[in-house]
């Protein structure tokens, strides 16, 4: 749903309106929690070309020295995200974390500085195999898809291909193969399959991230089945006495299973910076 300038949506369920109340009231033991592509960056086909919703900084800014702490949870390589965000050097932002590779990297805006462990050997190897077995399934690289180099992760793209449906289908099960063959998970999401580390996810870099600041609530949006782990993280943090809001950002490409999950949803990127400034304008 939309909601004007200025109007706090209310959330379908008990469990998301105990949430934004918890928020509001104690904003400085809440954490907000967002990913990248789709939640403040609308998404486009070539995934360089992604940037911040011109209304995410300004509402992050207006927002973050309210409550507790703000970390941007995404699968592209910190140092990516901070520059496509235009995070960095931003006052008012200056404790914003963002945790790149879904966890792995970490950066900090008060150092600049990104940290992360070394790079996962699987990872490489599938990067040289990859271009070989698209061609063994008569997917075309650079015409039927495209391959993203992402760091720690490696991503196949279908957006642009004639029929980007069948071509994500064609991928699956050679991929899914590829992956179980050098340790890695097959992360599908809309027009993309990404091969990346097992036991890396949204949801345990949320989860870890939470329990580190001790917080009391937490407001999670996402917009894609990779976000799913990270809704459910919520649910667990809720059973284990935190406050919890799911946040459905949508899109020309809607992901039924999130919406379903969510106690808001909103529109787009450009909703979700609203939903963010009126969070900061009717905090305590």
């Amino acid at each position: 749903m939309s909601e004007p300038s200025g109007s706090l949506p209310v959330p379908r369920t008990q469990a998301g309106r105990d949430g934004v109340e918890a928020l509001l009231a104690r904003p400085g033991r809440a954490v907000i929690a967002l990913d990248f592509d789709g939640t403040l960056a609308p998404i486009v086909a070539d995934p360089e070309e992604a940037r911040a919703h011109s209304d995410v900084v300004p509402a992050l800014v207006a927002l973050a020295p309210k409550v507790a702490a703000v970390v941007v949870i995404t699968g592209r390589p910190a140092e990516v995200a901070v520059r496509y965000g235009g995070f960095a050097g931003v006052a008012g932002l200056e404790r914003l974390v963002v945790l790149g590779h879904y966890g792995a990297e970490r950066w900090d805006a008060g150092s600049g500085k990104v940290t992360a462990p070394p790079a996962d050997a699987g990872v490489e190897a599938v990067r040289g195999e990859l271009p070989g077995v698209l061609t063994g399934v008569g997917v075309v690289v650079g015409e039927d898809a495209w391959i993203e180099e992402k760091g720690r992760a490696v991503a196949v793209h279908t957006r642009r291909a004639a029929d980007p449906q069948a071509t994500f289908e064609v991928l699956r099960a050679p991929l899914a193969e590829l992956a179980s063959r050098h340790g890695l998970v097959l992360e599908p999401g809309r027009m993309v399959l990404e091969l990346r580390p097992a036991g890396v996810d949204k949801g345990m870099a949320l989860l870890d991230y939470v329990h580190e600041t001790g917080a009391e609530s937490v407001l999670y949006a996402g917009d894609d089945l990779g976000d799913l782990a990270a809704f459910a993280a919520v649910g667990r943090l809720r059973t284990e006495g935190t406050f919890g809001v799911l946040v459905c950002s949508t899109g020309p490409e809607d992901v039924p299973a999130l919406r379903e999950q969510a106690d808001l949803v909103v529109d787009g990127p450009r909703g979700v910076a609203r939903l963010l400034s009126t969070l900061a304008s009717e905090s305590v």
